[in-house]
């Protein structure tokens, strides 16, 4: 543990994360994503722009998948996730490279993984002032573009490999556009609105590679009630006890 590190347990299986509240913890966004996520035994998952590493510790434990590979370019965020992955004793399933995502299909090999997912930046960097700040990596496109997780994810994925990402709604013509330029068909899409009557404020999408197409609108997932209190989906999802203790950033 550094200066102003803390451990959160994850309520999953036991399961624990190092995060930094001065740095950049992970959101619901992460926690929705893992849980929309669909794996085989055994399948082979790449995590593109891990974080702390939150998506790949939570589908170790909702899933017996033989490896999950991830890729952060920030050294200190990396390391955060490398010793989490640590903590958890999860070395021999989840492996964390620091690098940056586009030089992916330089190391990985192509056309070979299961499952790819990405929760990555939702914003243009225009008007940031500090562009190495780690909040601002992690929220803007400042390593790197929405076409560049997209392009990096279909290299990755084998034959109707599939593609996972949680995204915002205002981006959602460029994420089909170049989904459907680097052979991604989109096949299952959420949208996730904070109450009812309010408009969605993130995404869910699955794609699978070079697939026919045919695009399925699920359900949207409400988060929380008219009373202001979560959804029986979102305690489902979430769990019970870790929203109680107030981790629900």
């Amino acid at each position: 543990m550094k200066q102003q590190e803390r451990i959160d347990d994850l309520q999953v299986n036991g399961l624990k994360i190092i995060q930094n509240p001065k740095g950049f913890c992970f959101g619901i966004d992460a926690v929705l994503l893992a849980n929309f996520v669909a794996l085989k035994q055994n399948a082979k998952v790449v995590d593109l722009g891990t974080g702390t590493g939150i998506i790949p510790i939570l589908l170790a434990g909702k899933s017996n998948t033989s490896h999950i590979t991830a890729l952060e370019i920030q050294d200190e965020v990396a390391d955060m996730a490398r010793r989490s992955v640590q903590l958890n004793r999860l070395e021999n399933r989840i492996d964390i490279l620091t690098m940056d995502l586009k030089e992916g299909e330089k190391i990985l090999p192509v056309n070979t993984f299961d499952v790819v997912t990405s929760n990555p930046p939702y914003m243009h960097p225009e008007g940031l002032l500090n562009l190495e700040d780690t909040k601002s990596i992690s929220r803007h496109e400042i390593k790197c573009s929405l076409e560049d997780v997209i392009k990096t994810a279909s290299r990755l994925l084998k034959h109707l490999g599939r593609f996972f990402m949680v995204h915002r709604p205002q981006r959602l013509v460029d994420i089909m556009y170049y989904c459907r330029q680097y052979k991604l068909e989109p096949k299952q899409l959420q949208f996730i609105h904070p109450t009812y009557g309010k408009k969605p404020n993130l995404l869910l999408l699955e794609c699978r590679k070079a697939a026919n197409p045919e695009l399925k609108i699920l359900d949207p997932l409400y988060v929380y009630e008219e009373t202001g209190k979560y959804t029986k989906e979102i305690y489902e999802i979430y769990g019970k006890r870790m929203l109680e203790e107030g981790r629900d950033d």
